[in-house]
């Protein structure tokens, strides 16, 4: 069995270069997926989710200059849970999305597909 996702949207805000402690570039992104489905009443509806990605090393520094708020990506990764103490004690979760391959859709960049807050 095999860990990887696949995913197609827009950045939603700039993404995040840093270097972190052992000298490896790690960029974080957060893109958001749109899906529209008919409703039972016959409605049409939108879903927005948004995925928390990282990419590390090399592939990390290819992507920070080719991306911003509002590009749009086709993405293929992995999925990596992980939990962590909030800063009010409670035991909260997270899913990343570690990518191991990027691929830039043509189209406006100018705009991200939706604001997040």
């Amino acid at each position: 069995m095999k860990n990887k996702v696949q995913l197609m949207g827009r950045l939603g805000q700039d993404p995040e270069l840093k270097t972190v402690g052992n000298g490896q570039a790690m960029l974080r992104l957060r893109m958001a997926t749109n899906e529209r489905f008919k409703s039972t009443q016959g409605e049409w509806k939108e879903d927005t989710q948004w995925h928390t990605m990282v990419a590390w090393g090399k592939l990390a520094e290819r992507m920070a200059p080719l991306v911003r708020k509002g590009s749009g990506l086709a993405v293929e990764g992995r999925l990596v849970h992980s939990s962590y103490e909030g800063k009010d004690g409670t035991k909260r979760f997270s899913t990343d999305v570690v990518l191991s391959d990027f691929q830039l859709m043509a189209g406006k960049t100018d705009q991200p597909a939706v604001e997040q807050d």
